[in-house]
C-alpha cells in the first residue's frame, strides 16, 4: 500500500472520528433524556396527570377492579387505626361489637364500623374476587368447548401465578430490610446485627414463606406481617385452576352442583372458609356466564321485578355481616356481643375463627349484589376506585412498611404515643401536637396525619406498581414465552 493511500485512509479516519463523536454524544444524551423522562413519568403522582386526557372505555367487569381497590383502602384504614391507637387498646374497642361490655363508640356502630375496621371484610372480598376473575376465562372456554385453548390457558396461568404473587413481595421485603441496614430506618421487625446476617435471615424467611405446601411456621413474613393472605391466595389459585381442569368435561349442571358441594365441604366439614370464598367466586362467575347466555330458568326470569329490592336487601345483609366482631375467636365472645347472639347459633363446628364464616357470606353477597345495584356499580366504576384498583396489590404490600416508618413518626409527632417511641424515636414525640378532638378513632390529629400519610402511601404504591408490579407481570409473560417458544399474547 503506497504512502498516498495510507494518508488518504488516515484522513478519512480523522474525518469519521470528528463527525461521529458529536453524533455519539447526541445519541447518548438522547437516551439519557428518554430515561429521565420515563423516570419522571414513573414518579409522577396520578393526580398530576392531565384531567383532559380521556379514559379508555371501561370493561364490563371494571367494577371488580373498583371493589378490589376500595377493599385495599379499607385494609389501610384498619391498620392505621389500630397502630395509631395502640395505647388506647383500639383492637378491643373497635374490633368487638358495638356495645360489647358496655363500650359504645361511633366507629364501632353497625355499618359505620366497616369503614374503620373493615379490613377483614376486605380480605374475604379479595378471595371471592380472585375466584371470580381467575375462573372467568377458563369457564368461557369450557362453555365454548375449546378444550385445547383451555389447557393452554391453565398451563400459562399456573406457570405465572407463583411469580406474579411472590416477586413483588421478594422485592419489597428486601427493600424493607435494607432500610435499616443502609439508612438506619427500622420497620416493624427485629433486625440482625449485620447486613449480611440480615440478608441470610431474610433469605431463610422468604424461601420458607414462598413454599406453597409448607405446614408449619408463622403464616406471614417477619418483614411484613400483612403478607399472610398471599399464601392463601396462591393455594386458592391452585384450587380454582385444579377445579376448572377437573370439571372441564362435565355438563354445566353437573359443574354447578360440584362447585356447590365443594363450597359446602370447605365451609361446613373442613375448616376451609378462605377457600370456600374462592370457590364461591368461581360459582358466581359460572352463574354470570349463564345469565349472559340467556339460559336462566323461566321461573327466575319471571321474578325480574323483584330484582332491585332483593339485591338491595342482599347488600344490606352483606354490610351487616361484614362487621362481624374480630377481636377474639372465642365463640362465647360472639354470643355475648349485642346483635350477634342469634347469629352465633349458625356457626358450624368446622370453622375455628368464627369471623370468617360470617365474612364468607358478607363477601359473597357483596360481589353478587354490586353489579346489580346501579348506583353501587357506578361508585366502583368511578375514577377514584379504578385508580385504587390499578395500584391495589402494591398498595396492600407497601402500606405496612410506610406505616411502620414514616407513619410511626408522624403519629408520634401529632400526639399518638406508643411505648416504643421513648426508646426508638424520642425526638419525634409531640413535635407537632394537634388536639385529639372528636370521637374515638376519628380525632382531629388522626385526620391531620392522614393528610400526609395517605397521599404519600398512594404515591409510593403508584411508583411501585409501575417499577415493580408491571415489570414483574411483563417478566412472567416473557419467561413463559421463552420457556414455551410461543409469541402469542398472554392475558389473565
Amino acid at each position: 500500500m503506497t504512502d498516498e493511500e495510507l494518508e488518504s485512509i488516515a484522513e478519512k479516519g480523522n474525518t469519521f472520528a470528528e463527525t461521529t463523536a458529536p453524533k455519539r454524544l447526541f445519541v447518548a444524551l438522547r437516551h439519557a433524556s428518554r430515561f429521565l423522562h420515563a423516570t419522571l413519568l414513573a414518579l409522577r403522582p396520578g393526580f398530576m396527570k392531565r384531567l383532559s386526557v380521556k379514559h379508555a372505555k371501561l370493561r364490563p367487569t371494571a367494577y371488580l377492579d373498583g371493589i378490589r381497590g376500595f377493599a385495599a383502602l379499607l385494609v389501610y384504614i384498619l391498620h392505621h387505626e389500630l397502630w395509631s391507637h395502640d395505647a388506647q387498646k383500639a383492637d378491643f374497642k373497635l374490633e368487638n361489637a358495638w356495645g360489647y361490655q358496655g363500650d359504645y363508640y361511633v366507629a364501632a356502630m353497625p355499618g359505620i364500623r366497616n369503614f374503620f375496621t373493615g379490613g377483614h371484610y376486605a380480605v374475604s372480598t379479595f378471595f371471592v374476587l380472585s375466584g371470580y376473575v381467575l375462573s372467568t376465562q377458563p369457564l368461557a372456554l369450557m362453555n365454548a368447548g375449546e378444550y385445547t385453548k383451555l389447557g393452554d390457558k391453565l398451563a400459562s396461568a399456573l406457570f405465572r401465578r407463583w411469580l406474579r404473587l411472590y416477586l413483588p413481595i421478594i422485592v419489597t421485603t428486601f427493600m424493607t430490610l435494607s432500610l435499616w441496614h443502609v439508612f438506619g430506618i427500622l420497620a416493624d421487625f427485629i433486625p440482625e446485627p449485620t447486613y449480611s446476617a440480615g440478608i441470610w435471615k431474610w433469605y431463610v424467611d422468604v424461601k420458607n414463606f414462598t413454599f406453597v405446601f409448607r405446614t408449619g411456621g408463622e403464616p406471614w413474613l417477619s418483614y411484613n406481617a400483612h403478607t399472610w393472605s398471599i399464601p392463601v391466595e396462591m393455594k386458592g389459585s391452585l384450587l380454582i385452576y385444579t377445579t376448572c381442569n377437573a370439571l372441564s368435561r362435565c355438563t354445566q349442571r353437573a359443574r354447578l352442583l360440584c362447585q356447590a358441594v365443594l363450597i359446602f365441604y370447605l365451609l361446613y366439614i373442613a375448616d376451609g372458609a378462605h377457600y370456600a370464598m374462592f370457590m364461591t367466586g368461581m360459582l358466581l362467575s359460572d352463574i354470570d356466564h349463564i345469565v349472559a347466555s340467556g339460559s336462566l330458568p323461566a321461573w327466575i326470569m319471571r321474578m325480574e321485578r323483584l330484582k332491585s329490592p332483593f339485591f338491595h336487601s342482599l347488600f344490606l345483609v352483606s354490610f351487616y355481616l361484614g362487621g362481624a366482631p374480630s377481636f377474639d375467636s372465642d365463640i362465647q365472645v360472639l354470643r355475648d356481643s349485642p346483635g350477634w347472639h342469634t347469629l352465633s347459633i349458625f356457626k358450624p363446628q368446622a370453622v375455628f375463627d368464627y369471623k370468617w364464616f360470617y365474612l364468607f357470606f358478607a363477601s359473597a353477597f357483596l360481589v353478587v349484589s354490586v353489579p346489580r345495584i346501579s348506583w353501587l356499580r357506578r361508585f366502583f366504576e368511578s375514577c377514584f376506585c379504578q385508580y385504587l384498583g390499578r395500584i391495589s396489590y402494591m398498595f396492600y404490600l407497601i402500606h405496612g412498611p410506610i406505616l411502620w416508618t414514616l407513619g410511626d413518626r408522624i403519629y408520634a409527632a401529632v400526639g399518638f404515643s406508643r411505648e416504643s417511641h421513648a426508646m426508638r424515636i424520642p425526638k419525634w414525640s409531640n413535635r407537632l401536637p394537634i388536639p385529639a378532638i372528636g370521637p374515638f378513632a376519628m380525632e382531629l390529629n388522626f385526620f391531620a396525619a392522614q393528610c400526609l400519610l395517605l397521599p404519600a402511601t398512594l404515591w409510593v404504591a403508584e411508583v411501585a406498581t409501575t417499577l415493580i408490579d408491571d415489570n414483574g407481570i411483563a417478566f412472567c409473560v416473557w419467561l413463559y414465552r421463552r420457556m414455551t417458544g410461543k409469541r402469542t399474547q398472554l392475558s389473565g
